[in-house]
């Protein structure tokens, strides 16, 4: 009768742990959705794969609840905040480290500081950029995907995403576009200094 009971509490411990976990992934933010078969449509595509190849860590402003750093779900892919100023570092220490601002929207290296560019469809992100250019961007690492422009500056990793398919980047680009457009004009880079 003991090892019935411990048995059965054993398996509603089992089965409400299960419910919960199924709860949580319920809840889990959208553009957090595991993705289980291969995307056919364009835009969903374009979607899986920005999820999946770190965009949003980089590209999207965080903000901090008492669960710790988060995704600032209504600046998603807009790049560096244009208000978010840097915090001062040992410039003698930071010639041997790349550094990183909290939300990791910026960073500062041997190149200078960089920051993420703003993705969304709106006029001081890709609102205005061609299909072409995104390709061009991606394929060549250029700045606004422009010849003669300025080449991207780490850590954005265009060698890697260069190695996709033409189809994977233009299905990228089309996700983008259906994002909410957010108005940020992301701060120009800054030349390294010279000490």
């Amino acid at each position: 009768m003991k090892t019935n009971i411990l048995i059965l509490g054993t398996l509603s411990c089992a089965l409400l742990i299960a419910c919960n976990s199924k709860e949580k992934e319920k809840k889990s933010e959208e553009f957090y959705e595991p993705v289980t078969a291969i995307v056919e449509d364009p835009v969903e595509r374009g979607k899986y794969l920005v999820n999946t190849h770190d965009c949003i860590d980089c590209h999207s402003p965080k903000k901090f609840t008492d669960k710790g750093m988060e995704v600032d779900t209504d600046r998603l892919l807009s790049g560096h905040p244009a208000d978010e100023k840097l915090p001062p570092y040992d410039n003698k220490t930071a010639q041997s480290y790349v550094l990183f601002t909290m939300g990791f929207t910026s960073a500062k290296g041997p190149w200078g500081t960089s920051f993420a560019a703003n993705l969304t469809p709106d006029a001081t992100g890709i609102g205005t950029w061609t299909e072409d250019q995104f390709l061009n961007c991606i394929k060549k690492g250029l700045y606004k995907g422009l010849e003669g422009s300025r080449p991207l500056l780490p850590p954005m990793p265009w060698e890697n995403y260069a190695k996709l398919t033409d189809d994977d980047l233009k299905a990228i680009f089309a996700y983008l576009k259906t994002l909410k457009p957010v108005e940020n004009i992301v701060p120009a880079p800054i030349a390294p200094k010279m000490n």
